[in-house]
């Protein structure tokens, strides 16, 4: 059931007294575009007659097929609370269709929803939860970025250590506001590292809702005088940012798919499977859920980060995936790999399709390693045939250049877009002379 008619958003339009509406969308690399409208344009907007260059966004389409439509999906209308309070400014996500009427097939929200289709003909609904973390850092002279923080703070670490305590409650409270329920909100490890939770939702909404959440946490730390960043490593020798994703499939009438009371673990045929599909298309898919060369500097051993494609049915933070301890009906599994320079949609789309393909084929995991990976004797990682993930951009590119799996689930146009832009990104990096390297090498050579 829809929350939002048009007639309801003229109303709130008027009663509020908003003046601006953002039309968003995202590109395939994870970035939110958006138009700005008047309120005298929204029945416009609302009639899906809003057009934009699509040549000029990155990824999308050729210069001789440009024109393309937005199609605001109104549950998503929210008024920014953090923007002046007279003349308001909200937004509408939206879908990007093409002249014919045709949802366009380089939007990423369409690949995400073709997936969620398919997992609700199977019977299911897919639930997701991100944990979201990210950097805080001070601004030059000209309010350009910086790596810098004074503080010094840690893991839960509370005021006067944690400096930020008021920039998060600023932050947790604008999302309130915006709909959002926030479950946690603390300080990480590294200083200057913050983590937001917000409750689970069904996967479109919580694929908005991420993109939503960085819009958020940026403005309110510019408005503090700091940069946030969900680069994920950002400096070298502290611990990166993650995104950990916690993931579940229930019915049509809300129950759990995933529990089994019977079964040992808590865990059912359809959540077995589900991990083995993950598991199974893990290296084809990292690309997706770690879409950055800097991805790759968080994904090395003594960072609290996975490595290793294995599982866990225990409290093991050590394996690619692990099943938080909460069962009956919160039982979900927690996939560790993926970063905060996601792309929601592409990613989630991909989390899905693997488990579904592994409950479609009837898969089984491989046993549950229930003991840290990062401890156990080479010999005994090989024996067990416990495999790592992408050690690189590259590798990460070969994997997904040769997984026709991933190729079905995107779709051809992202597919082959995204490819070409990750080849392109890697060449360039490769090409770079750091600074390490000339210290390391100039003297010595």
């Amino acid at each position: 059931m829809s929350k939002y008619s048009k007639e309801d958003i003229f109303r709130i339009v008027e009663e509020e007294d908003v003046e601006f509406i953002r039309l968003q969308f995202t590109d395939i690399f994870g970035m939110m575009k958006n138009v700005a409208i008047t309120k005298n344009m929204l029945p416009k907007a609302l009639d899906n007659r809003c057009m934009f260059d699509g040549s000029s966004i990155e990824g999308f389409i050729r210069s001789e097929e440009s024109d393309m439509y937005l199609y605001p999906d109104l549950d998503t209308f929210e008024i920014f609370p953090w923007r002046p309070q007279q003349g308001k400014v909200a937004r509408l996500i939206c879908d990007v269709y093409n002249p014919d009427q045709a949802p366009f097939e380089g939007d990423p929200r369409f690949v995400l929803k073709k997936v969620l289709k398919k997992a609700h003909d199977m019977g299911f609904v897919f639930q997701a939860g991100p944990e979201c973390e990210f950097f805080l850092f001070h601004t030059d002279e000209e309010g350009r970025p910086t790596t810098h923080t004074h503080e010094t703070a840690s893991y839960f670490d509370v005021a006067p250590i944690d400096q930020a305590e008021n920039v998060r409650r600023d932050m947790v409270i604008s999302l309130e506001e915006m709909g959002f329920m926030i479950e946690a909100s603390h300080h990480e490890i590294s200083p200057g590292q913050h983590e937001i939770d917000f409750q689970y939702a069904e996967g479109i909404v919580t694929a908005d809702n991420i993109m939503t959440f960085r819009l958020a946490v940026k403005s309110i730390a510019k408005r503090h005088g700091l940069h946030a960043t969900f680069m994920p490593k950002p400096k070298a020798g502290v611990n990166g940012s993650g995104m950990h994703i916690n993931m579940s499939l229930s019915d049509l009438n809300g129950n759990n798919m995933f529990k089994d009371d019977e079964d040992e673990q808590g865990l059912s045929k359809t959540a077995y499977s589900f991990i083995a599909g993950i598991l199974h298309h893990m290296k084809g898919m990292t690309i997706l859920t770690n879409p950055l060369v800097n991805s790759y500097k968080r994904l090395v051993p003594g960072y609290d980060a996975p490595v290793y494609i294995a599982w866990s049915a225990k409290a093991n933070r050590s394996p690619l995936i692990r099943i938080p301890s909460s069962r009956g009906s919160s039982t979900r599994i927690e996939l560790r790999c993926p970063d905060s320079a996601v792309n929601p949609y592409l990613a989630l789309a991909a989390c899905l399709a693997a488990g579904l393909d592994g409950i479609e084929k009837g898969m089984t995991p491989p046993e549950s390693v229930d003991s840290n990976v990062f401890a156990m004797p080479e010999e005994e990682i090989l024996s067990r045939g416990i495999e790592q993930l992408p050690e690189t951009l590259g590798e990460a590119i070969e994997a997904f250049r040769k997984d026709e799996f991933m190729k079905k689930v995107l779709g051809e146009h992202i597919f082959t877009k995204y490819l070409e832009a990750k080849e392109a990104e890697w060449h360039m990096f490769r090409a770079q002379v750091t600074d390490w390297e000339v210290e390391e090498y100039l003297y010595k050579y």
